[in-house]
């Protein structure tokens, strides 16, 4: 994008003008990410967000992250500069297949992904994120777990518990492109890479990695390496080259794109700090119960 020195000096203007602050989630497009005052995953990025003094909240990301960034942040405007920008694996799970799970299945605690609407968390029974997904299921009471809406992410922390997991049919549309086939490939290409990948990842992709993290994990995997193979949304590799200079990052695919994280540009995010759109609100009933479980995951880590 051309002339986004002038572009950034406005933003900043106007930062302090409606006293905001910027989140940037690691998938946003390199420009995007050099305005962020926070940059990260969803989930710390919402907390960041809670524990500063700022009106306005601008969530560079996808809708339900915004969501729990307004869920977190009851007294703060929370906007997203793109109201578009979605998420297919949240969209493939509703309250009303929460409440189906939970009849075909009583007793049964219902963990949530963070990559969920704000509905589908008022459902649940307590939520998680992908650096601590294994730790949310083992520290509940309740010896069978629904898992919505990643089968990956859930197939994957079943391997590191003895209670019965039941795995919701979701997935991550970018993750599933990063197969075992296009790392074996991408191994050819860089055999002295350290490969790590995220839990999204279809199974037997994880099966071939030297690791698997989420993507701050990946973050604190790569420092001391040479070479490292990134399996996860393109974008994670300008954060990785900012936060670990020195290392060399290659992509598993480069097919693994995010056509929802890359909407926003500067131009939006400054139009949406000028204009304070689009908004986004979250019923408060919803939220309430919502909050809930966020908190329960906040109190386990």
């Amino acid at each position: 994008m051309k002339n986004t020195s002038g572009i950034l000096v406005k933003i900043k203007e106007l930062k302090k003008k409606r006293n905001a602050v910027i989140l940037v989630h690691n998938y946003q497009i390199p420009e995007v990410q050099d305005a962020a005052d926070f940059l990260g995953d969803s989930l710390a990025l919402s907390r960041r967000a809670a524990e500063t003094e700022a009106d306005v909240i601008v969530f560079c990301g996808v809708h339900f992250m915004a969501e729990t960034a307004a869920i977190l942040s009851p007294e703060k405007t929370v906007l997203i500069p793109d109201e578009s920008a979605g998420c297919p694996m949240a969209d493939m799970i509703d309250a009303a297949g929460i409440r189906a799970l939970r009849k075909a299945h009583p007793g049964a605690a219902v963990v949530c992904y963070v990559n969920t609407t704000a509905a589908v968390k008022a459902e649940s029974d307590i939520c998680c994120t992908s650096a601590n997904a294994v730790e949310v299921v083992n520290s509940l009471e309740a010896e069978e777990i629904i898992f919505v809406p990643d089968r990956c992410l859930g197939g994957y922390t079943a391997s590191f518990t003895s209670k019965k997991v039941i795995l919701y049919d979701g997935y991550c549309p970018v993750h599933q492109k990063i197969t075992a086939g296009a790392l074996e490939s991408a191994r050819k290409k860089h055999p002295r890479a350290f490969a790590i990948v995220h839990p999204e990842c279809p199974p037997e992709t994880l099966a071939h990695a030297d690791a698997v993290a989420s993507t701050s994990g990946m973050i604190d995997l790569s420092r001391g390496k040479k070479e490292v193979l990134a399996g996860t949304e393109t974008g994670m590799l300008y954060s990785l080259s900012t936060a670990v200079p020195g290392v060399k990052f290659y992509p598993v695919t480069e097919e693994a794109v995010c056509r929802n994280m890359k909407k926003i540009n500067l131009v939006k995010l400054l139009d949406s700090l000028e204009k304070l759109r689009y908004e986004v609100k979250v019923d408060k009933s919803i939220a309430a119960r919502a909050g809930k479980a966020l908190s329960r995951m906040l109190e386990v880590r």
